[in-house]
């Protein structure tokens, strides 16, 4: 079992993390901290295996608390989920070590395919005997190091794309449109665009409710993680 510390200063994002890392076998969530300061106290308490890791926090950067960690000499890997994109940037995440680094918004599905990467690598790392470069090549390769969601279609923001769909992954049941807009603030007509976006792209399904009178509703759920 890999235990992980998610680290976001948004409590909705977090929130949102979490529930995926919790649906992923062989993971479970001990701590989320929403500072670096917090960050690093729950890395020392908690001895977390791996820690998702925004860049921008309010008291210090991610960065920061890659390098506090491992100057105290913590065996802890980091996983950086974050909309720095500056090259400077990455490439100092890169030198201190993480083994993968998603700039936001991405899908949830590539968040999945991280967390998959990488225990299949600690897997590899820790079974006894050599190891072939094919396994190798494998268990790198699985991991990553940076990827970004596809365009979206014109009129749509990849800010508000990404509230949406951490709305829907983040209900336990399915959500109709104006529910959506409510949570969000936003307006139903534009909460539906991004949700028919995502069930036009396989990401959710939509389902009808017939009620006493009137259209059926229309029903929105997550398809990216299993429920």
């Amino acid at each position: 079992m890999c235990d992980v510390l998610v680290v976001d200063d948004d409590f909705m994002v977090a929130r949102a993390h979490e529930r995926v890392v919790l649906q992923q076998p062989g993971f479970r969530v001990v701590g989320v901290a929403h500072s670096g300061a917090e960050a690093l106290q729950l890395i020392t308490e908690l001895r977390p295996c791996l820690v998702l890791l925004d860049i921008y926090l309010p008291d210090m950067t991610g960065l920061d608390v890659i390098r506090r960690a491992r100057e105290a000499d913590h065996d802890v890997d980091f996983l950086v989920l974050s909309a720095a994109r500056e090259a400077e940037t990455i490439g100092a995440a890169l030198q201190g070590g993480i083994v993968s680094y998603l700039l936001k918004p991405f899908k949830i599905t590539e968040l999945q395919s991280r967390l998959h990467g990488y225990a299949e690598r600690r897997r590899l790392l820790t079974r006894p005997g050599q190891i072939s470069q094919s396994d190798l090549d494998q268990a790198l390769g699985a991991t990553g190091s940076v990827a970004v969601i596809p365009p979206l279609p014109k009129g749509l923001s990849k800010e508000t794309a990404s509230l949406v769909e951490y709305t829907l992954v983040d209900s336990e049941t399915d959500v109709a449109a104006s529910e959506c807009a409510e949570t969000l603030g936003l307006s139903r007509v534009v909460a539906r665009k991004y949700l028919e976006h995502f069930v036009h792209t396989g990401q959710a399904g939509v389902t009808l409710r017939y009620g006493q009178a009137g259209r059926p509703q229309r029903r929105y759920g997550w398809l990216g993680v299993n429920r």
